[in-house]
């Protein structure tokens, strides 16, 4: 018996619920393993793949529904906080409101097993006006799946499970050593890669207050929302005289020649727009500076703001 099944084993169903609980939450500690674990010990007799289950639901439903309450109440500063802490902000956002804009709330079903989106998937969810009891009993049957896949798994490989931990814990201390390692140089990386590129476009940027200037002084730059349909169906605000082109089309659409172009979207660390400058630049097209602070520094200035609607992107 491996020292991770004996650990649940001896801490039961409490410590299933908490590792669960804090994952939905949003910190990056996974909980698959004592899913996994879960599963094998199941299989062994050891534990009560029932119960073990309907832990594994009402833990991720508890943190759903506070991230759904939060959402509710203050969603785009939840949005804002998610881009600052996540590895990949604007990419997890946007990956979810994409399955938002194709899947609406049959998007919850699959959110729990892609990185990042079980958490954002709740407060978007809050955004766009969905009632509390729906979310709750949709994402619920999400959880079911999550769980039921999970612990069968381990239910059903349960003997290879337990022939990998007892490997591990053959090796001892030097594999958490090597994973804590591993783990470390991916954060290091995904950071220097952000730091890298915006870097890169520091001097290109624009200033909320620069541009006002310049459509003041009668000045025609072209003015590009790159926010996804289903952020602004949440959030239609977009700078006055700008037009929206999704992120994913943005290298096909035609750009007039020899007039700036800014960029912007809403996430406090210009990732996204910093991306499309730097790819509009390395395509020819010289003038592209992305907006700094994006739609939020633009509307804590107070700055004019027509209301997108669909149709409208032209």
């Amino acid at each position: 018996m491996t020292g991770s099944n004996q650990f649940l084993i001896q801490h039961g169903l409490s410590f299933l619920f908490a590792a669960i609980f804090v994952e939905q939450l949003g910190i990056p500690l996974p909980a698959f393993p004592w899913l996994l674990a879960a599963g094998a010990l199941g299989a062994a007799g050891k534990l009560n793949p029932a119960l073990a289950l309907a832990t594994t639901v009402l833990a991720c439903v508890l943190a759903d529904g506070i991230w759904f309450q939060i959402g509710r109440y203050r969603g785009i500063q939840v949005l804002g906080l998610l881009c600052r802490i996540s590895l990949e902000p604007d990419s997890c956002v946007r990956r979810t409101q994409n399955v938002f804009t194709r899947y609406g709330l049959r998007g919850l079903l699959i959110s729990k097993f892609v990185p990042g989106l079980n958490t954002v998937a709740p407060p978007l969810a809050a955004m766009a006006g969905v009632p509390f009891t729906r979310f709750l009993l949709v994402d619920a049957t999400g959880s079911l799946i999550y769980g039921v896949v999970l612990i069968g798994l381990g239910y059903a490989f349960s003997s290879q499970i337990d022939q990998i931990g007892s490997a591990i814990s053959q090796i001892g201390g030097q594999a958490l050593l090597l994973l804590i390692a591993f783990a470390a140089a991916y954060i290091a990386w995904k950071f220097w890669q952000r730091q890298r590129l915006l870097n890169e476009l520091q001097t290109a940027r624009i200033s909320v207050d620069e541009l006002r200037k310049k459509l003041d002084a009668g000045e025609q730059p072209v003015i590009i929302d790159i926010r996804s349909g289903a952020e602004l169906q949440i959030d239609p605000a977009i700078i006055r005289g700008a037009v929206h082109v999704e992120f994913e089309q943005i290298e096909n659409h035609p750009m007039p020649p020899g007039r700036e172009i800014i960029v912007y979207c809403d996430c406090p660390n210009e990732i996204t727009s910093a991306r499309v400058a730097l790819s509009l630049k390395r395509k020819g097209l010289l003038h592209v500076r992305p907006l700094q602070g994006g739609i939020a520094a633009w509307r804590k200035q107070n700055y004019p703001t027509d209301l997108w609607s669909v149709g409208s992107n032209e």
